[in-house]
């Protein structure tokens, strides 16, 4: 089977919305009131943020019917530069030199496996 070009658009938009999950789980957890679990059931950021998770995970599955999983699910790892970025913006967390190595680092693997397929 030979991985559609459609599919890894699909599995690239899936891991840019599913992106937006940690970071809603992230400020979510900071809500959190240690020994009341009210605090965890009527917490919207958290619950938006598994939702998130879930609307990605729909998202992928026509691509990982139709594609090669070897060849798809490395897609999914820039989901991590998506978190890094709107993690920066969003959550106002500092960017490193490292962390922007890893960042070229990911990119520049996944391009292997996309010029693979």
């Amino acid at each position: 089977m030979k991985t559609q070009l459609w599919a890894i658009g699909l599995i690239i938009i899936a891991g840019l919305i599913g992106s937006f999950g940690p970071i809603y789980l992230k400020r979510g957890s900071e809500l959190i009131k240690p020994n009341n679990k009210s605090t965890i059931y009527k917490n919207w950021f958290l619950i938006i943020g598994i939702i998130i998770y879930g609307l990605a995970t729909l998202i992928s599955l026509p691509a990982l019917k139709y594609g090669e999983l070897s060849v798809l699910y490395p897609f999914i790892g820039l989901s991590y530069v998506w978190v890094c970025l709107f993690s920066s913006f969003m959550l106002k967390e500092k960017m490193t030199f490292l962390k922007w190595i890893g960042i070229f680092t990911i990119i520049v693997g996944i391009s292997f496996i996309g010029m693979s397929a």
